[in-house]
Formats: structure tokens, C-alpha cells, sequence
């Protein structure tokens, strides 16, 4: 037997500086159209969008170590959009909280037909990406696993998916 998920419940992460993390991710869910569920000086949880994103603060002996993409745990999450303008007003506000942009949005075809998407990072480093992705994507006609696509990827990287 097997299931068909749907969709991501919530995503929890730890922040370092709650003064700046916080009024971050409750401004980034509030313009995404996520409401908070819950809000206080260590936490604040949003809801919307078929998901939640919670932020909660370390502890206080525990705010001295930074995000490592590149250590085990978290690289980064990427959140759907409806649209390649509903990419470009994330990244618009994204640039008002003063977030560092990795990339501002662009086109990504290497990753998934009409892929587009942005990359930013929060106060404590930690990478988001909101793309949109036209059609059924990987699943479509000109998709990986559309009914001619050439199936699987062997390799992901910076040049996208390809096949070794």
C-alpha cells in the first residue's frame, strides 16, 4: 500500500536573534497571506497556503553557533507561488526586510520546464526559495517524468538536473 501526501503540514526551524528573526518570518507569512496562529517573545507560528512555518528562538545558551547549509539538518526549503509575479512581489518585499538576496528571481528551465524562482536568506542565514512552475512541471509534457520525458535526473547541481 502506498499514499499520496498533500502537501507540506509546517516546517519548524531554530533562529538565533528572536528581536530580528521573528518580525522577519511574521512579516514574510503575513505577505505571503499566512495568518499567525501563535506569537510570543520565543516563537511565532503562521499558517496559510496548506502549511505552517514556525520560527522559535534558541536557547539562550545556544545562540553562539550559525546556520551551515552545508551541514547536516536544513539546506534550504522552497515555497510554491501561483504566479512568476507572485515571485517577483516576494522578492520586492524581501529586499524591504533586508534580507540577503542569493539570487533575485530568474528563470530556471535546468531545474524544471518554466521554472522561475527567487533565493533569499533570513537574518540568521537560513535559505528560502519561492518559485513558480507552470503546468504540471516534472509531471507535464516536457517534463522529466512526463509521458516522453527522459525519466529520472542522475545528477543536481548548480547546473541543474542532468544525467551523468
Amino acid at each position: 500500500m502506498s499514499i499520496e501526501i498533500n502537501g507540506v503540514a509546517h516546517i519548524q526551524f531554530t533562529i538565533n536573534d528572536p528581536e530580528r528573526g521573528l518580525p522577519f518570518w511574521e512579516s514574510l507569512c503575513h505577505f505571503m497571506g499566512m495568518h499567525t496562529l501563535i506569537r510570543n517573545d520565543e516563537t511565532v507560528y503562521c499558517i496559510g497556503g496548506r502549511t505552517g512555518l514556525l520560527a522559535r528562538a534558541a536557547p539562550e545558551g545556544k545562540r553562539d553557533k550559525t546556520f551551515d547549509q552545508w551541514t547536516a539538518g536544513l539546506h534550504h526549503f522552497c515555497l510554491r507561488a501561483r504566479s512568476q509575479e507572485d515571485v517577483d512581489a516576494v522578492h520586492q518585499h524581501a529586499v524591504e526586510l533586508g534580507a540577503k538576496i542569493i539570487h533575485p528571481p530568474k528563470a530556471g528551465d535546468e531545474f524544471a520546464p518554466g521554472y522561475y524562482s527567487v533565493l533569499f536568506e533570513d537574518p540568521d542565514g537560513i535559505r528560502i526559495e519561492v518559485n513558480y512552475v507552470p503546468g504540471k512541471g516534472h509531471f507535464g509534457d516536457k517534463g522529466r517524468l512526463g509521458p516522453d520525458g527522459s525519466g529520472p535526473a542522475t545528477r543536481y547541481g548548480e547546473e541543474g538536473l542532468t544525467d551523468a
